[in-house]
């Protein structure tokens, strides 16, 4: 891609909402590093960061419009889209039209989206994915402190005397906020570390306790630690009584559900000793942030389990003081953006709901002709009535929900049956866009220009650092050219996002008593101090926390050193009118769908360490796809014998709502009875791996977020007529067999297989396999023996090795055992040696060549065979000798703890 001609450029990462700053070099090659200044990471980066450059790449781009897959100018896409959603709204209503966007776009995307729909189509029928992983933090907000603002702030991890990370494995998802943490706690060895998890986790490497709660008892968990605080003296009633209302209600329901910490303990599944531990813990400590996130959102309760957490907050007066708060740690990187400029269906934008007021002072300053009056039908409920079809149009931005919705099939059904489908992503073939009755290019990151905010409210600028590849646009581009097309040319007049980032700090700004923190129409989200940044400004600015209210130097570079806000809420001051926060009263219930004698199990979902959302940009990076690198599930030992399954082998998951497969993990890390599978595989990289396709649709009646930490399902070995594996050096399709699973290498793709059915003959198998077989005279090795399903296969070209298969019949202990590492260093090869050819169908390396073994250290690419041996050679003894000997966890550092396992092994 053609580089921006400037040495270097700072930006922002796209990936979790921690929001790190990286310094991009640009040269004959780009390459990124954390960027030293930015005081969310110093510098640092996790291993999906460190690797952006690597998704710098063509590969698989959509890099035209297109009208029924047919390749269209950006007038004609434009011009039709525009069209068709008029008489979508002519013919049916506005309520007829919904968007669905996300977390990945940037907060000027967002900010024209919304306007678009709310102001100027008419309807609030537009949602984000973000719905999904944070929607219930924000209903919680509102409800206690009036407003969707996050109190604390990162410096605060580091200062606190007591950290409690409840559903959140932070070492994987918020990787260079753990090692903040971490590095913390080395200083402060006093510093105590508590972890709620169902799951133990890389987290729990640090944590002092660990609770392993039984899933969905979070509520449960933290109104017994309110009895405790009123038990124990250790409430602050000054603040109580000063600052917030409804004490006395909160308190009689959180003695209702735990009568004492018994009942606690065995309604959690826990020990008293250690329930005790922690609530003593909390009770000592002042300086306390309980960082949460999806394993408290991703429920049916979500919002009753923020507010429980909120509610321990307020009873001791930890609110947005040093060191203590309750915290939300966001899972996208502009999830909060999203929620500034109402990016949910039940919100208007600038932090202003659908009151009277609020639907009067938006329509005002956008001068709109069309204002939506009234909230929108939120992700689970808008893909129903798109399969309906009350929905006749649906735009999706960035998203894909055909893999990340729950009930993901029925996303499917939706889809198929929708009259029209845009889609505007910057990757041409997802489970998505084969729906797509238009698909637009978007630009993708390093291509983007606008502003992130992240979990501590700091706004940060993405830079551009490459070209846009082939006609890619920025969707607030894509959208105002949409707008103008519908007649509303005069209303979306930008011509840079600078001119949108303008216009959004305005609003905020507009009729908001913030200058007094008085009055009803106080919201403390407000960039008053930004409304008037010039272009120079705008591309000079440096992350800064909002509130933003007095006006910044005019100095490019000072702008967002100063006037800004770390902590809200800290003079006990809140965004409801009477300034006071509000207790929740709330009681614990069950998860929405529990287990029965058909459903014995519960299936838990999440990320792992090196992928990200479905992988259309991780899957990009070879050093990502070999920790993980086939879709599996987790399942402690005991439940694995329960159920014949060994590690390793192919299982089916089914729930009532889908099934998928995948191979057994099995890990003391689970409770027995639960299963864990990582949320990313989907039908580019995996044939039957969709966990979306389980995941129960029951929401939270407050956020609309689903449960998607608790579903019932079963599990059952599934034993393959066949299994193999094959290598290539030019990607193929996903072979079309049962299974399949691709991953990416630095100079090949390999592809793991298996399937019903014997098959006759080499011939039969590849095209079964969907294989184009050369027809040249290029070299190839064969082995095939019919009768046992056998058969082995290697081309030779230019003395390199282009492509190989391995295949045998049943679950072959030749095909689980054969070195792939091995052969997928032959592709890097100029080219083969002798020995290299006479061992290559036996699947094993030669004498002197050893296997490395599952990639634990993306960042360096180091083994875990390579590692037990320098541990058990060299005797290490420390994480510290491992990374002298071998630098793996010297970089992110998300690795220490299997480090650690395997000294401890």
């Amino acid at each position: 891609m053609p580089l921006i001609e400037t040495a270097s450029r700072t930006t922002t990462c796209p990936y979790c909402g921690v929001g790190c700053g990286i310094s991009a070099s640009l040269g004959s090659a780009t390459s990124v590093k954390g960027d030293s200044e930015h005081p969310a990471n110093f510098g640092k980066l996790c291993s999906k960061g460190s690797t952006l450059a690597h998704t710098l790449r063509p590969d698989g781009r959509l890099l035209h419009p297109q009208i029924h897959g047919v390749r269209a100018s950006w007038q004609q896409a434009t011009d039709f889209v525009a069209k068709q959603l008029s008489q979508v709204i002519e013919q049916h209503g506005p309520d007829a039209v919904a968007f669905y966007v996300s977390g990945q776009l940037l907060t000027e995307d967002y900010y024209v989206a919304n306007k678009l729909m709310k102001g100027f189509i008419g309807s609030a029928n537009i949602d984000t994915n973000s719905r999904l992983c944070m929607s219930s933090a924000v209903a919680g907000h509102k409800r206690a402190f009036g407003e969707d603002s996050v109190p604390g702030c990162y410096e605060d991890l580091e200062i606190a005397d007591l950290i409690v990370l409840t559903g959140s494995n932070t070492a994987w998802c918020h990787p260079v906020l753990f090692q903040r943490i971490k590095a913390a706690k080395i200083r402060n060895p006093a510093m105590k570390i508590v972890v709620i998890d169902p799951r133990k986790t890389a987290t729990c490497e640090i944590a002092d306790l660990h609770l392993p709660v039984k899933p969905g008892s979070d509520v449960l968990l933290f109104n017994g630690l309110l009895a405790f605080l009123a038990q124990q003296n250790a409430l602050d009633h000054g603040y109580i009584e000063r600052h917030t209302v409804d004490f006395e209600s909160a308190l009689t329901l959180a003695r209702q559900d735990a009568p004492s910490l018994e009942a606690v303990a065995q309604g959690c599944d826990l020990g008293v000793e250690a329930l005790t531990t922690f609530y003593s813990w909390f009770a000592q400590h002042v300086k306390t942030v309980t960082c949460f996130s999806q394993g408290v959102n991703q429920s049916s309760s979500g919002t009753d389990k923020v507010n429980a957490i909120i509610n321990c907050h307020l009873a001791t007066g930890r609110i947005g003081k040093p060191g203590a708060s309750p915290f939300s740690l966001t899972g996208q990187p502009n999830a909060m953006g999203g929620r500034e400029v109402g990016g949910l269906a039940n919100q208007l934008a600038a932090h202003m709901d659908f009151t009277p007021d609020g639907i009067d002072r938006v329509q005002r300053f956008w001068n709109a002709p069309r204002m939506a009056t009234k909230p929108g039908l939120k992700a689970v409920d808008l893909f129903n009535a798109v399969e309906k079809g009350d929905v006749k149009a649906i735009w999706i931005m960035g998203t894909n929900p055909v893999v990340s919705l729950p009930n993901a099939d029925q996303a499917k059904r939706a889809l198929a049956a929708c009259p029209l489908v845009i889609a505007s992503d910057c990757i041409e073939s997802t489970d998505t866009t084969a729906f797509a009755h238009v698909l637009l290019p978007a630009a993708g990151w390093g291509e983007k220009d606008g502003t992130v905010t992240n979990s501590e409210r700091r706004i940060s600028r993405q830079r551009a650092i490459v070209e846009c590849a082939g006609d890619a646009r920025q969707d607030w581009r894509i959208l105002r050219d949409v707008a103008h097309a519908m007649g509303f040319a005069d209303h979306f007049s930008y011509s840079s996002a600078a001119d949108v980032f303008r216009e959004h700090a305005a609003l905020s700004a507009f009729e908001n008593s913030a200058f007094e923190h008085d009055g009803a129409s106080f919201r403390l989200f407000n960039l008053a101090g930004l409304q008037q940044l010039s272009d120079a400004h705008y591309e000079q600015l440096q992350p800064l926390q909002w509130p933003v209210v007095e006006p910044q130097q005019n100095a490019p570079n000072s702008i967002g050193q100063q006037h800004t806000t770390q902590r809200v809420y800290g003079d006990g001051r809140f965004s409801h009118p009477d300034r006071r926060a509000r207790f929740i009263a709330v009681n614990w219930r069950a998860p929405a769908n529990q287990p029965t004698g058909e459903w014995p199990l519960i299936l838990n979902t999440g990320r792992i360490r090196d992928q990200w959302h479905t992988m259309t940009r991780t899957a990009l990076a070879p050093q990502l796809n070999q920790h993980k690198p086939e879709p599996f599930v987790e399942l402690h030992p005991d439940t694995a014998r329960q159920h014949n399954i060994g590690d390793g082998h192919l299982v089916r998951i089914s729930s009532p709502w889908g099934s998928m497969l995948a191979k057994a993990a099995l890990s003391h890390g689970v409770r027995a009875g639960d299963i864990f599978i990582p949320m990313h595989w989907n039908d580019q990289y995996a044939h039957n791996a969709r966990v979306g396709a389980l995941v129960n649709p029951a929401t939270d009646p407050y956020s609309g977020q689903p449960e998607s930490k608790h579903t019932p399902c079963r599990i059952e070995r599934w034993i393959p007529a066949w299994t193999g594996f094959l290598f290539s050096r030019r990607e193929l399709p996903l072979p079309t067999c049962t299974w399949a699973s691709k991953i990416r290498g630095e100079r090949f793709f390999r592809y793991e297989i298996a399937g019903d059915g014997i098959t006759a003959g080499w011939s039969a198998l590849a095209v079964q396999l969907g294989l184009a077989l050369p027809q040249d005279d290029a070299p190839s090795l064969l082995y095939e023996d019919i009768p046992t399903g056998s058969y082995r296969w290697a081309r030779i070209e230019n003395q390199q090795l282009d492509c190989c298969v391995f295949v045998a019949g049943g679950e072959s202990a030749a095909i689980r055992d054969a070195d792939r590492g091995w052969i997928a260093s032959l592709f890097a090869k100029p080219a083969l040696e002798p020995l290299d050819r006479k061992a290559l169908l036996s699947g094993k390396s030669p004498a002197g060549v050893e296997d490395a073994g599952r990639t634990v250290c993306a960042c360096f690419g180091v083994g875990e065979k390579t590692i037990r041996k320098a541990i058990a050679q060299q005797q290490l003894k420390t994480v510290a000798d491992v990374g002298k000997c071998l630098k793996a966890g010297t970089n992110c550092g998300s690795c220490v703890a299997e480090i650690k396992t395997l000294l401890g092994q």
